[in-house]
């Protein structure tokens, strides 16, 4: 039985262990979504992880609503990846691009029409440079300029990969506009993008054709959250969802499919709604199941419950988000069994060296 510290093949990518590094965005660009010199070092020292996914990069300017996020929809964004994705290489670690469209939770402050897959408000507010700000209701993406959006998806792998990363992960979960078609709390459309799970599946399996096209599907991977009430989505009933869409994924041959869920007694998503006493069931197990090539799960595990994971053939590798915020030498740690440095919650979304590269 593999263990976390084996190698992996992730399609065209070898990776030396399976403890990867989850995407997390830390709010350190500028306010023209170019990535900035801190980055550079933040991810270089966590080079050890078997894989880096990045923070959530935002594929168009209509796509991306979080204050000083990265973009890699122009020429000055690419420019300024290519020192953090070289410094990585340097390090002989390995680095793809989270893909990100943000739908609904885009505020007007940063682009002036948001989109979902229906005319809808997402609770709560928005992370703007004017501080907290409410959401306001997107319209529905019209069937007409899809074909644009997914152009956007295009560019933004090709872009990537120019950028130098090994390759890419579309976000199609945590609430943004992949998971708005998804889930049917969310998703009212009557046309062929909505209703049944068929249709609701029809948005993701289109953009992940078209990443595949642009880049190589062995360079593409998927990022979903089947059981997690957040931002407002969710589903009626979501593991047929979800199993549909894994067996819907593993058809595309993807190199990896990454699966977030959260679990009681843990650490969960800051922007989850669900609380320790209201947990669905676990879908990933299910999930598993329904899709032949490489599975990531993301829990907020700690060592022994992520080696616990591999012991029992739960998933091929596991993803960590916030424990690699303040331990840059997770890997290291797991190993040694040596305890986590904690985090700094108040720094997570500042700019500056603190709680980003003074661990």
């Amino acid at each position: 039985m593999p263990t976390l510290f084996d190698s992996l093949q992730l399609g065209a990518i070898h990776i030396p262990n399976r403890i990867i590094m989850a995407p997390m965005t830390r709010g350190r660009a500028t306010k023209d979504h170019i990535p900035t010199p801190i980055m550079v070092e933040y991810y270089r020292q966590r080079a050890s992880a078997g894989l880096i996914i990045s923070e959530g990069t935002g594929i168009s300017q209509e796509g991306l609503g979080w204050a000083y996020a990265p973009g890699i929809w122009n020429k000055q964004q690419v420019e300024a990846w290519k020192p953090i994705v070289k410094a990585v290489h340097e390090e002989g670690g390995k680095i793809i691009c989270q893909l990100w469209h943000m739908g609904r939770t885009v505020h007007p402050s940063f682009y002036p029409s948001p989109i979902s897959s229906s005319s809808t408000v997402a609770p709560k507010y928005a992370h703007t440079y004017d501080g907290k700000q409410p959401y306001t209701k997107a319209r529905e993406l019209p069937i007409n300029e899809i074909p644009r959006l997914l152009n956007d998806y295009a560019m933004a792998a090709k872009n990537a990969l120019e950028a130098g990363f090994d390759g890419v992960q579309i976000h199609a979960a945590n609430g943004y506009l992949i998971d708005q078609f998804l889930r049917d709390n969310c998703n009212l459309r009557n046309d062929e993008y909505g209703g049944s799970i068929e249709n609701r599946l029809r948005l993701l399996i289109e953009i992940t054709q078209t990443v595949c096209n642009a880049v190589g599907s062995d360079r593409t991977s998927v990022r979903l959250s089947p059981n997690e009430l957040i931002q407002g989505v969710h589903d009626s009933n979501p593991e047929p969802l979800f199993t549909a869409a894994a067996e819907a994924l593993s058809k595309e041959k993807i190199n990896f499919l990454e699966v977030r869920e959260p679990r009681p007694g843990e650490n969960n998503f800051v922007m989850s709604d669900l609380t320790d006493d209201d947990f669905y069931p676990a879908i990933a197990p299910a999930m598993r199941k329904h899709f032949s090539g490489n599975f990531i799960i993301n829990g907020s595990y700690n060592g022994k419950s992520a080696q616990d994971v591999m012991l029992h053939d739960q998933a091929d590798g596991v993803a960590f988000g916030r424990p690699f915020i303040s331990n840059p030498d997770l890997v290291h740690k797991i190993k040694a069994g040596i305890p986590f440095t904690p985090d700094d919650a108040k720094t997570w979304f500042t700019q500056g060296e603190k709680g980003y590269t003074d661990y």
